[in-house]
């Protein structure tokens, strides 16, 4: 059934959204993100980066408002570490090809993302200031957006953290859809467990021995992501693989 939540209700379920910056450069862009963050009600600020950053040069651009959220700064050396609480990761990209999926914008992808925050985690993922997200990064996501742009689409990291944190705020607050809440997703976590399974199934039985397994694997990915599995089922699909992993195990002792 729909539930409608107030206001204090709605602004508390962006406490289930973080913001993760993915090997940002400028320790200034990670402080303008916080105070962007700060801004619209999202208080959870990841960083991915072998290096700690300047902590004065991020507070100058955080300001006083948003110093908590530098206090608070989660810093990993790996995005899979980094998202694996996450049941759903969105990414943002402004590049398009043939591997990389057909992007949505920011407002339509939220009012999709608002009925997975009763019950579980999101991220949005933002790539660094010189690239963006690669392909490898996008692996882990199961949304991806774009802002819309006229002709040059590359934006300021901070722009791109205000633009987006922005427009979940007001399709949070101001949306006029209808919500059913989705349950508890598996995790980030969960489901890189169980695609390590898969991929070595699929590689087992020469579904992957091509020159392109990479592209494929992510198209599964991108499949299984959309169906927004559950963690029993993750096991499930987990639990076959194994199986089968072992009686083709058993089949080569016996000959």
């Amino acid at each position: 059934m729909p539930k409608q939540l107030n206001n204090e209700k709605k602004l508390q379920l962006l406490n289930n959204v973080a913001i993760v910056l993915m090997e940002p450069k400028y320790p200034e862009n990670i402080g303008a993100a916080a105070r962007c963050a700060m801004n619209m009600g999202i208080s959870q600020l990841i960083i991915v980066r072998q290096e700690e950053p300047d902590r004065e040069k991020m507070l100058k651009m955080a300001t006083h408002k948003a110093a908590h959220l530098i206090d608070g700064l989660q810093h990993f050396h790996e995005l899979e570490q980094a998202l694996a609480p996450f049941s759903h990761v969105v990414g943002t990209t402004a590049r398009q090809g043939r591997k990389r999926r057909i992007e949505n914008s920011p407002r339509f992808i939220f009012e999709g993302l608002l009925p997975l925050l009763l019950d579980n985690q999101a991220a949005l993922l933002f790539g660094p200031e010189h690239r963006g997200l690669t392909n490898e990064d996008l692996k882990y996501c199961q949304m991806t957006v774009t802002i819309p742009t006229a002709d040059f689409s590359s934006l300021n990291l901070a722009q791109a953290v205000a633009i987006l944190c922005y427009e979940l705020y007001w399709t949070m607050m101001y949306s006029e859809k209808t919500t059913t809440f989705t349950p508890k997703l598996a995790s980030n976590f969960e489901l890189e467990g169980m695609y390590e399974h898969v991929e070595e199934m699929l590689n087992r039985i020469g579904f992957l021995n091509t020159n392109d397994s990479t592209y494929w694997m992510r198209n599964i990915r991108h499949f299984l992501g959309r169906v927004g599995l559950r963690a029993k089922e993750a096991r499930i699909i987990r639990g076959f693989c194994h199986q089968f992993l072992w009686y083709d195990e058993q089949l080569k002792k016996e000959k």
